[in-house]
């Protein structure tokens, strides 16, 4: 049985427009994984992509891992607590479109209900802004995601600007 899928795409077109959500109150660190690391994005997408039926990346090679991770448009920025690992975020940057993708971020199960949420997206859309001549950022989230996603995207001043339902 297929199920239905509400999908919203959302953007933010300025820094200006950022409605930044409180530090937490956790010693928390943000950082570029530098040199990239493609089992830090293989180990995110599948701890924390399993309870929202992230799939599409299932089935690639290790091969398929380092070829995206180390590609000069994409970015890795992870969530520390202390020095545990908490949570991530990718960005892709569409040079000739001047503009950021969101393409995944999210937080381990432990670490949700701990006010990171907003911590993190807020941090993403500072990172994605620190590129030169950036038009916008964008990122789309589904009825899958955590039940907070849309709800935190709208709250750092993010807008839909299309929607879409699908079977999947």
């Amino acid at each position: 049985m297929k199920e239905i899928i509400d999908r919203n795409y959302l953007e933010i077109k300025s820094i200006n427009a950022l409605i930044e959500s409180m530090s937490p109150r956790l010693e928390c660190s943000i950082n570029l994984v530098k040199p990239s690391d493609f089992q830090i994005n293989k180990f995110f997408y599948k701890n924390i992509g399993k309870k929202h039926k992230w799939t599409d990346r299932l089935v690639w090679s290790e091969s398929d891992w380092m070829k995206y991770s180390s590609d000069q448009k994409v970015e890795t920025f992870i969530l520390k607590v202390k020095n545990d690992l908490a949570g991530y975020f990718e960005l892709i940057f569409h040079p000739d479109l001047q503009e950021i993708e969101i393409a995944y971020l999210g937080l381990l199960e432990e670490y949700h209900k701990k006010k990171l949420g907003g911590f993190l997206l807020s941090s993403a859309i500072k990172k994605s802004f620190e590129k030169k001549d950036i038009k916008r950022v964008w990122v789309h989230t589904c009825t899958l995601d955590h039940k907070n996603a849309l709800k935190n995207y709208l709250a750092r001043g993010m807008k839909i600007y299309k929607k879409e339902t699908i079977k999947f």
